[in-house]
């Protein structure tokens, strides 16, 4: 994947939105700022002990969506990528580093909160709106 799908990926600021399923199919939907692409196949993030994590231990797959509005649905931007849970860790390097960076924007109360750091795997990447143009052409 280019460095422009990286540079696009880490723009700030942004919506996004991290979907996830249980085995069962129950669908989780939650906005999340914390995913960064550390490079083409890699995407760290940052979770409470919520249901967000809950699906990601029963069910590896998930998705991040980002969007940028335009005048109609069909000038909108963005992407859809597919990624799957490699790792989660409760305690250690990745999650100490996560925890400080997060308490510069939302506070040392705020970063307690996180829970786990999360590494995924990505697997494929689409257009927000896709009319077969390829993601390149969506950002």
């Amino acid at each position: 994947m280019p460095a422009n799908l990286i540079e696009y990926f880490n723009k700030a600021p942004r919506l996004g939105v991290l979907s996830t399923s249980s085995n069962d199919g129950r669908v989780d939907t939650a906005v999340f700022g914390s995913p960064q692409m550390v490079d083409e196949k890699t995407v760290i993030a940052a979770t409470a002990d919520n249901r967000t994590l809950a699906n990601l231990l029963e069910n590896p797959h998930a998705m991040y969506t980002i969007m940028e509005p335009g005048e109609s649905i069909t000038d909108w931007k963005g992407i859809r990528v597919y990624m799957k849970l490699k790792e989660h860790a409760t305690s250690g390097e990745l999650l100490d580093m996560i925890r400080t960076q997060a308490a510069n924007f939302v506070g040392e109360e705020g970063a307690k909160l996180i829970y786990a750091a999360l590494t995924f795997e990505v697997y494929e990447v689409r257009p927000l709106v896709d009319f077969g143009q390829g993601w390149e052409k969506s950002i």
